[in-house]
């Protein structure tokens, strides 16, 4: 009897360490909002963690920490795109991360030029270079609208029914790859309340200390 005693202790002791451990684990400094401390997304077939970086005396001292940079072209942008778009920001696209894109009914978009996609970029985001659309070969937007889930029937006619939502995002404020992709999209009959557009861009995303990731070597920043 003792030693069952003595046993059950151990294995009590065992489990209370790793509960301690795995809460210790799980446990969040600096979280998305109250509800949210992380969530996990698929990008190129690895899932990965989206979270804060949990360091508060962590400061930005890449490219996105200029304030100031030559405009033109790098001028501030408009905060509406066009009627029917929807604006959102780091909340919304965590959300949209989560519920659209997890459920495989939207993507969230780079529109940023590849090399820019390849250095960093946001977990789950696919790159469409605002330049691709920057054509009025109707072939290849018809091409690209198809692979976003747009159907033609018999008269050729589009049906964006089951079309993904798209949220769109660039290099920060002062980049306007995001708003010229959204606008060359609506042109070519892309629905507006489809699409939701992040303008704080990649440079908002980076000054919450988001998870970032690195395309060449596949890793978080």
């Amino acid at each position: 009897m003792k030693k069952q005693l003595s046993m059950n202790k151990k294995i009590f002791y065992i489990l209370l360490v790793m509960s301690i451990a795995t809460y210790a684990k799980d446990t969040v400094l600096v979280k998305i909002t109250k509800e949210i401390p992380f969530i996990y997304v698929n990008h190129m077939g690895q899932k990965i963690k989206v979270a804060r970086i949990q360091d508060t005396t962590n400061i930005l001292t890449d490219d996105y920490a200029k304030t100031s940079r030559p405009c033109p072209p790098f001028c501030i942008q408009p905060t509406i795109v066009s009627t029917g778009v929807k604006n959102i920001e780091e909340i919304e696209l965590i959300r949209f991360m989560r519920d659209k894109v997890g459920t495989k009914k939207g993507i969230v978009v780079d529109a940023r030029l590849r090399q820019w996609y390849e250095l960093e970029t946001i977990p789950s985001a696919v790159n469409i270079p605002y330049s691709v659309m920057q054509t009025d070969d109707k072939a290849v937007v018809e091409r690209l609208f198809k692979l976003l889930g747009m159907k033609t029937d018999k008269k050729g006619k589009s049906d964006f029914t089951d079309a993904k939502e798209l949220a769109i995002f660039g290099n920060g404020l002062w980049s306007d790859e995001s708003s010229k992709l959204i606008r060359s999209m609506l042109k070519f009959g892309y629905p507006s309340d489809k699409i939701y557009y992040y303008r704080s861009g990649f440079q908002g995303w980076k000054l919450f200390g988001l998870t970032t990731v690195v395309q060449k070597e596949n890793k978080k920043r």
